[in-house]
């Protein structure tokens, strides 16, 4: 070669060990700036845990304790991953170079850090202004993070994590480095380990795999979300055609088992369905789980600006939500739950006792009849007692409809979604609402066509007027009232949900759960105070360090003075006797406040309701949308509803609610009775008022993070894709991770089908005419 040659690739040379240079600075410059941790301190750290490591480490499990909200031990949660461990003689020679090919061919020879590797990623660092968007990460660095770190994106992290690398290159050698790697990375689905896959996917041992296989699995652990072999085979597929492509250039493999490789199709064993005992351990997982993502940093949404910004935090909250479930079964957490067993088990006998004289199962044993609720203590925020279903003879509950079920709400929605902040704008409970009937193409009807001109608004929600609510919430207007079920974080909220005025008497596009009923409700009953409605109340580790700490934070969505007298008026539905939930008196001396709501054709019943002491939503339906004979709010609803509250309401002593009258936020004895339209008419007081003299007087959620954006058009997709969904409840994201590991309901799958009209509801007390999926508007659905 000339020297001219050669002093052009000197110059070459020069120039990329300066870019590494300057790519290495720029982190560390980055992270000491951003995060003020020093980096030799993190270096020390990162030496120390490796240094206490062993083989050991990469294999152990250390069982996690539950205890229920007496401190009584309730569940284990231990795993024996040692059953599919292997030794790395044991690992079939085409998994190790599948998974070097394609996650980092440099694995043999460098020491923990691919330079050309981070060299990109801090190109990609300065591109991006400080984003990381790329990881670099060697399989050394995976391991590092999988087995030492947690998911955060954070600059310390990343360096940390680098450090840890090096060290473990150092203590181990690259056969070890490799069995660690290949028995610990996540292979979806909650599959650890090349072992376990092979089980699962192939119901074959690892050794015993085809080449075209192996490489099949070695796509998922990239991304396991978007390689999902259940989700999202096509997408596995081409990954794997991939990696036989690298193992052929990289001289892995011959031609012709290239070739054989890429045409061997590929068929993976029906998905497992997972079961747990009980319907409180569904949700104790759920939350502990998602408590310790947010002691990561993980900020839960619910609401997205566009589809790119949610499928972006699903595969996040997948991947994180997998590693800390993962946790749970070996890192020897002692996890304190708010859950009442005793109330667990009165909850559940009465789901399953009112519910009894439904018989009928599907082909699979469950009980085509069902039933859900939710029981919140109001001292505390914190579910007591959780039901997602009946009682079944089979081992393990399966699905939890309390918050995996998204339905439509009927008119259990109006007290969150219109009365309440129509009381934040200055109407009372005596202010007159139009109850006359309504003509046109988006009118709506009122149960049994009765109509009653012109009533007060605690009249309105006694009887379930449809024609009232619809034109009170036109005058608030859809946008305002929509901002309230977003600070309550209703997850299922559709684009079309502002745009249809059927949405405020129960019209939603997806519908909603149990669990964030119940905890609109507590919301009122807690004077406008939202907590979120988990059950855990503290996770430490096996010697009383706090991991997670107790919450007790809470937001303002509604004012004090809205929500005590939202619970005057919901109280008249009980005590007066032509009110919807009249039924719900209770035996014990205690007041309730309570509304029904109940979907056309009688597909979905509820009654959401609360004492000064507890607050209960309870569901009734089929997992599938079909009619159930005499369903309404106030029968097979009200009488889970009744018959838990009195059990648990035993000796407790009376407690009244505070009295909106006597509420220092109420500018009078009876405040202003005020309309946009109207604003002459006057309450006994005489007081007069416009909805501007008192908006500063009212609590409304913040209207920075508004979900609805009209020039926004993507969120057109519904979320349960109408006909062909898998029921995400993991904070909104991502697979079927924060179920607690069961599967959706196929009842979801289908869309609200037969919920197209807001017009009548069933005739008598019950509810007046809740409405179905958003699109039609007006059309009776009983009466005629």
């Amino acid at each position: 070669m000339s020297k001219k040659h050669n002093g052009l690739l000197w110059r070459v040379l020069k120039i990329w060990a300066t870019c590494l240079i300057l790519a290495f600075c720029v982190l560390g410059v980055i992270a000491v700036k951003r995060v003020g941790v020093p980096v030799v301190t993190m270096y020390r750290e990162a030496s120390k845990d490796v240094a206490k490591s062993s083989k050991d480490t990469f294999k152990a499990e250390q069982t996690s304790l539950v205890y229920d909200a007496e401190g009584n031990e309730i569940k284990k949660l231990k795993q024996e991953k040692d059953v599919s461990y292997l030794d790395y003689e044991d690992i079939p020679d085409a998994a190790k170079l599948a998974i070097i090919s394609i996650e980092d061919k440099n694995f043999t020879t460098h020491h923990g850090i691919d330079v050309e590797g981070v060299a990109r990623a801090g190109l990609s660092l300065i591109l991006n202004r400080g984003n990381i968007t790329m990881g670099g990460s060697t399989i050394t660095q995976q391991l590092a993070r999988n087995i030492f770190l947690g998911y955060e994106k954070t600059y310390s992290r990343k360096i940390k994590e680098m450090f840890i690398a090096v060290a473990l290159e150092q203590k181990y050698t690259k056969q070890e480095i490799l069995e660690f790697y290949l028995n610990n990375v996540y292979f979806a689905n909650g599959y650890y380990g090349i072992e376990s896959a092979s089980e699962a996917y192939f119901n074959k041992n690892a050794k015993d795999l085809s080449i075209s296989q192996i490489a099949f699995l070695c796509s998922i652990p990239n991304s396991p979300n978007r390689y999902d072999p259940y989700k999202h085979k096509d997408s596995t597929l081409k990954r794997r055609d991939r990696i036989l492509k690298n193992m052929y250039e990289d001289g892995y493999i011959s031609e012709s088992q290239y070739e054989k490789s890429v045409a061997e199709k590929i068929t993976i064993m029906p998905k497992k369905e997972t079961t747990t005992n009980d319907y409180a351990e569904t949700y104790i997982l759920k939350c502990a789980t998602e408590a310790l993502m947010k002691q990561q940093g993980f900020e839960i949404k619910t609401t997205f600006s566009s589809d790119s910004e949610k499928e972006k935090y699903n595969n996040e909250y997948d991947e994180l939500y997998n590693t800390c479930k993962k946790s749970l079964y070996s890192a020897g957490y002692r996890i304190y739950t708010s859950i009442d067993m005793e109330k667990q088990k009165q909850l559940q006998d009465s789901v399953s006792s009112q519910l009894s004289m439904f018989t009928e199962k599907t082909d699979d044993g469950v009980y085509k009849v069902q039933g859900a609720a939710v029981s919140i203590d109001n001292s505390t925020g914190k579910v007591a007692a959780i039901v997602g279903g009946r009682e079944e003879d089979q081992e393990g509950y399966g699905l939890n409809r309390a918050y995996q079920s998204f339905r439509q709400p009927g008119s259990a929605i109006k007290p969150l979604l219109v009365y309440t902040p129509a009381l934040e704008k200055g109407y009372t409970p005596d202010s007159t609402l139009d109850d006359s009937r309504m003509t046109g193409s988006d009118s709506v009807s009122n149960a049994g066509y009765s109509y009653s001109g012109s009533i007060s608004l605690r009249r309105a929600v006694e009887k379930s007027s449809n024609v009232a609510t619809y034109r009170l919430y036109e005058d608030l207007g859809p946008r305002s009232c929509m901002k309230y079920l977003e600070a309550l974080n209703f997850k299922g909220l559709d684009k079309r949900d502002y745009e249809y005025n059927s949405t405020c008497i129960g019209g939603f596009t997806n519908g909603t759960t149990v669990i964030e009923m119940a905890a609109g409700y507590a919301t009122i009953a807690n004077d406008g105070e939202y907590h979120t409605p988990d059950c855990i109340i503290k996770i430490t580790d096996a010697k009383g360090n706090d991991i997670v700490p107790e919450d007790k934070s809470t937001k303002s969505v509604y004012s004090s003075s809205a929500s005590r007298m939202m619970t005057s008026v919901l109280q008249s539905c009980v005590t007066e006797s032509e009110g919807t939930a009249h039924v719900c008196q209770l035996d014990v001396d205690m007041p309730a406040a309570c509304k029904t709501g109940t979907t056309n054709d009688y597909v979905d019943g509820w009654l959401c309701g609360y004492t000064p002491y507890y607050t209960t939503a309870v569901w009734v339906g089929m997992d599938k949308y079909k009619s159930v004979d005499n369903l309404k709010g106030n029968t097979y609803p009200a009488s889970i509803w009744k018959n838990y509250m009195d059990k648990i309401h035993q000796g407790l002593t009376r407690k009244e609610f505070e009295s909106y009258l006597s509420d220092t936020e109420s500018t009078t004895e009876a405040t202003t009775e005020s309309t946009e339209d109207d604003t002459e008419s006057t309450t006994e007081s005489t007081t007069e008022s416009t909805e501007d003299n008192t908006a500063a007087d009212t609590t409304e959620p913040d209207t920075s993070q508004d979900y609805y954006n009209p020039d926004d058009n993507n969120n057109d997709n519904n979320y349960n894709n109408n006909n062909n969904t898998e029921n995400n409840n993991n904070g909104y994201g991502g697979g079927n991770n924060g179920n607690g590991g069961n599967d959706a309901n196929n009842g979801n799958n289908e869309n609200n089908k037969n919920n197209n009209d807001s017009g009548m509801d069933n005739g008598g007390n019950n509810d007046g005419g809740d409405s179905g999926n958003n699109g039609d508007s007006g059309t009776p659905d009983n009466g005629e």
